[in-house]
């Protein structure tokens, strides 16, 4: 399709275009159509304008995926106010922080994260608005209450005979002009305010269409699974997909293996985007289980019969997530080498992309016929990547990309904004080579990065990638001690306690472990010792480990 350079055209267009159709759904629950949420976010203009918010203000949104949410903050941006969508599994301290440090005027949020929050350590928030109805929870203005209790007669009111798409005209936005501020999930450092401007959003909404654009209809259906706070899950399973009319839904619960499956058969979705963490534990428990079986594994190498078996695996695991999408998007965290082989070889239709918050987020991506395995696929259209090392082909250095999604900089944070965007490109501090038909392969972070004692340099991830897939090792993370490495290890404690092993036992199947590790690392990569936790790794709500904290 031909997506327009002002957001919120785009908005205004699908909306007239698909106004009887089904837009937002509540698995199980209420369905908003297109013209549904028009007269949502007609009302959500109303309360804005009797909350005193001008056009710049920032309102905060913070729950969990919910038909309302999405409505939220298309009302914010067609308001001309600016978004900050926040994890609704940060701590309460790290909300409150949030939403003092963005200047939030009004706060839409949760149940659940509601009775977390204390409103005395928000003391500049005029307004908080209940996300699941629109009620209020807490205003210092009654005109502010009045309204929310009467928004249907005030939208009568206004709209006294009739309203429909000609009464549809949005805040017309410049592509300069900020549209979000998202804070990152703090793998490496503390949270920082990433500004995005609207071309940026139109930006990845036209990457989205690259990857998607034959393949997704009006009428289609797709699931969120991904958290619309973060970047990756609002442009790629909500922004594009309304532009296009696509019917969204909504798990609005925490998806446990069974329930994501049961949900992916009733909808199933044209276009699927997720993190590896879903991929990897599905692939777990139902292929390598299965072919584990070493009268399975000795036909797999046979050809006729190996690549029936093989297409007979791919075609369930195509089942599994629904049977209708044309390929799977993974991105957001680094796909574990022995899986992405795996689906390789069977022929799943899988790509992996690369991107940054800082991008909201795509960098690059391939369609999964091209994609090179261990890549993250070639610069996006709107994007430019180069590698600064004096070999890009074979020395790793730091990526660094410029084009139409790379951020506005760090909201209040000029230092951090002039150390990343240097000399018109952002420096991702991610290190990488390049192929020379440009495809783009990550080492690592360089926060991450260590060097052996004759200055070889290590790239710990590598190592991690390696340890997991070895028994009883649920998650890793590696660390340089003293000169010496060693792998910090939770261990899968389910088959720890279904073999019936002691402390002692399992300290053994580390050490049998390390060795076999060991054998697959150059010389300076030795691993010297595996320490065993005993609980898991603090995460960051797209289930990455917050490294700083251990290294």
């Amino acid at each position: 399709m031909i997506i327009q350079s002002s957001f919120n055209k785009n908005i205004e267009e699908s909306i007239r275009q698909h106004w009887h159709l089904p837009a937002l759904s509540d698995y199980d629950q209420q369905t908003f159509r297109y013209r549904d949420v028009a007269e949502d976010i007609a009302k959500l203009h109303i309360l804005f304008a009797k909350a005193g918010i001008h056009k710049g203000d920032k309102i905060a949104i913070c729950g969990r995926n919910m038909s309302r949410w999405g409505i939220a903050l298309l009302a914010t941006l067609s308001y001309g106010a600016v978004a900050v969508p926040i994890m609704h599994e940060f701590h309460p301290e790290q909300i409150h922080h949030v939403v003092n440090h963005s200047d939030a005027k009004l706060l839409f949020v949760g149940d659940l994260v509601w009775k977390k929050l204390d409103i005395e350590k928000m003391p500049h928030l005029d307004s908080v608005v209940r996300i699941t109805d629109w009620a209020s929870l807490s205003a210092h203005d009654s005109a502010v209450q009045e309204t929310l209790t009467s928004l249907n007669r005030q939208f009568g009111e206004q709209y006294p005979t009739y309203f429909g798409p000609e009464n549809i005209q949005y805040h017309e936005d410049r592509p300069e002009e900020l549209a979000i501020i998202n804070y990152t999930s703090g793998t490496t450092s503390n949270s920082k305010g990433v500004m995005i401007p609207y071309r940026a959003l139109v930006g990845n909404m036209s990457c989205a269409d690259d990857l998607f654009g034959e393949h997704a209809k009006a009428g289609d259906t797709i699931l969120s699974m991904l958290p619309m706070a973060h970047t990756l899950g609002m442009s790629f399973e909500f922004l594009y997909e309304f532009i296009i009319g696509v019917h969204i839904h909504f798990l609005t619960k925490m998806p446990t293996p069974s329930i994501l499956l049961k949900v992916l058969a009733d909808i199933r979705p044209v276009a699927l985007v997720c993190v590896p963490l879903i991929i990897e534990k599905v692939v777990r428990k139902a292929i390598m289980q299965k072919i584990s079986d070493p009268k399975i594994r000795l036909l797999l190498k046979t050809p006729i019969v190996g690549r029936k078996i093989k297409n007979k695996i791919c075609q369930g695991l195509r089942n599994a997530f629904g049977g209708n999408f044309y390929e799977v998007v993974i991105g957001g965290a680094a796909m574990n080498q022995e899986v992405e082989s795996l689906l390789h070889d069977i022929g799943f239709n899988f790509t992996i992309g690369y991107g940054a918050t800082e991008c909201a987020p795509l960098i690059s991506c391939e369609d999964w016929k091209n994609f090179v395995p261990g890549s993250c696929g070639k610069a996006m259209r709107c994007m430019e990547v180069r590698i600064n090392s004096s070999d890009p082909q074979t020395v790793a250095g730091e990526i660094l990309v410029r084009g139409q999604n790379v951020m506005l900089g760090y909201y209040k944070n000029p230092e951090e904004t002039a150390a990343t965007l240097r000399d018109g490109w952002y420096h991702t501090g991610d290190l990488g080579i390049m192929d020379r038909k440009g495809n783009i392969f990550i080492k690592g972070r360089i926060k991450n990065l260590l060097l052996s004692s004759n200055g070889q340099n290590i790239y710990p991830e590598g190592i991690e990638d390696k340890l997991s897939n070895l028994p009883y090792v649920q998650e890793c993370v590696v660390v340089q001690r003293d000169g010496k490495l060693y792998g910090l290890v939770f261990p899968d404690m389910y088959l720890v306690k279904k073999q019936g092993l002691s402390q002692a036992d399992l300290t053994a199947k580390m050490d049998e472990n390390r060795k076999v590790l060991n054998t697959q690392l150059s010389a300076y990569e030795q691993v010297a010792g595996i320490i065993l936790r005993d609980e898991e790794f603090e995460k960051t709500p797209k289930r990455s480990i917050k490294r700083y904290l251990y290294s």
